[in-house]
């Protein structure tokens, strides 16, 4: 039986976002391997969605820092796994996967390798320091790369034109499964009840990993500046900075107007109580979340960056914000609470746009890009 092997430096990442590959492969008749650091999870810290999928799991030491001695360790044991099980077929995600299965697979002669960029940390806007450090370096692993996976169009552009690997192509995200989320039912009244939320409060959303680069932070100024009592702020996720924003939620005595809701099973559900997303991050690829929060018929706030601007049509589907000012979100929230029927339009423009991003568009893609290599 052929051997394929998915490479990430968190495990969470697989069974979060790259299950319809992993289908793909097995009905391909390919065995299904994974290497990642299972000591040290991420995107819902819930291992056990891998138990009975057929998935072969490897622990390999990853650190999520480029300058950590202890991914030295983590390049031989995936050395040694790729000498051991000879794969047939490497598909590599997340900056230090990506990096590592890279030039493992080179030094071994395995392949052959794909890499799907989920962002650069190189874009436009980008601190000098992202491009001093990560462009340079992904620029010389493309010469190890047969496929190249972009799913953004600015990623697309710059790596067709300044990289090495051998094909470059784009996808559209990887892959919302619009008929599940439309499909979700709710009682709003229930749900809401069941959250200590009232019917006369509106709410607001965020969902993602509680890291500094998702910035949080801004939206609980904002809502201190707003200074309405009538407006609850719902987070879900876990992270790094979780402890730091509760900390911040009773600094800012927004105690009763913050709910963090951890990671949710019931998140399509959640999407359907809320009024407005908001998502000012510092750096997205081709966001998952916000992509859900549009298949939910929500209008959006949002930071103005590589990803989200693809995404989100300013003044169609939300605000497209400018920079991380706190009064500019503060207002933009401020604006759309006060229109209903303004919310109702973008969310209905949001769900019409998303529909070209369903998961069907980028499995054939993927399915053709396995298929080539695999001849």
């Amino acid at each position: 039986m052929r051997k394929a092997l998915l490479v990430t430096h968190v495990s969470g990442f697989v069974p979060q976002f790259e299950m319809n590959n992993v289908h793909i492969l097995q009905n391909m008749g390919y065995e299904v391997h994974y290497a990642s650091n299972f000591h040290n999870p991420s995107y819902g810290d819930d291992n056990s969605r891998l138990e009975g999928t057929g998935i072969i799991c490897h622990q390999i030491d990853f650190e999520r820092s480029p300058f950590k001695r202890k991914n030295i360790t983590a390049y031989r044991q995936l050395k040694e796994l790729m000498e051991e099980h000879e794969f047939d077929l490497v598909h590599c995600h997340t900056p230090m996967g990506g990096a590592l299965a890279r030039l493992a697979a080179h030094n071994t002669h395995t392949g052959p390798v794909i890499y799907t960029a989920h962002g650069f940390h190189f874009f436009k806007g980008a601190p000098l320091i992202n491009w001093m450090i990560y462009y340079p370096v992904e620029c010389y692993l493309s010469r190890y790369t047969d496929v190249l996976i972009c799913i953004n169009v600015e990623d697309y552009k710059r790596a067709k034109k300044h990289f090495y690997a051998k094909n470059v192509v784009r996808i559209p995200g990887v892959g919302l499964d619009i008929e599940r989320i439309e499909s979700t039912i709710v009682n709003t009244n229930q749900k809401k009840e069941q959250l200590g939320i009232q019917n006369d409060e509106y709410v607001l959303l965020s969902v993602g990993e509680m890291t500094a680069n998702k910035n949080h932070e801004l939206v609980l100024r904002a809502l201190k500046k707003l200074n309405n009592k009538k407006i609850k702020y719902l987070l879900c996720g876990h992270g790094e900075e979780e402890k730091k924003l509760k900390n911040l939620v009773t600094d800012l005595q927004l105690n009763d107007q913050v709910l963090f809701l951890g990671y949710r099973k019931d998140v399509f559900e959640i999407y359907r109580i809320a009024d407005i997303f908001v998502f000012p991050s510092i750096r997205e690829g081709m966001p998952v979340a916000l992509m859900e929060a549009m298949a939910s018929n929500l209008p959006v706030i949002c930071s103005n960056i590589r990803g989200n601007r693809e995404l989100i049509k300013n003044d169609f589907g939300g605000r497209l914000i400018e920079g991380h000012n706190i009064d500019d979100y503060a207002r933009a929230i401020a604006d759309l609470a006060g229109d209903r029927e303004k919310c109702l339009r973008f969310g209905q423009y949001n769900a019409l746009t998303i529909r070209n991003y369903d998961k069907s568009k980028s499995l054939e893609i993927m399915k053709q890009v396995y298929r080539e290599l695999c001849k």
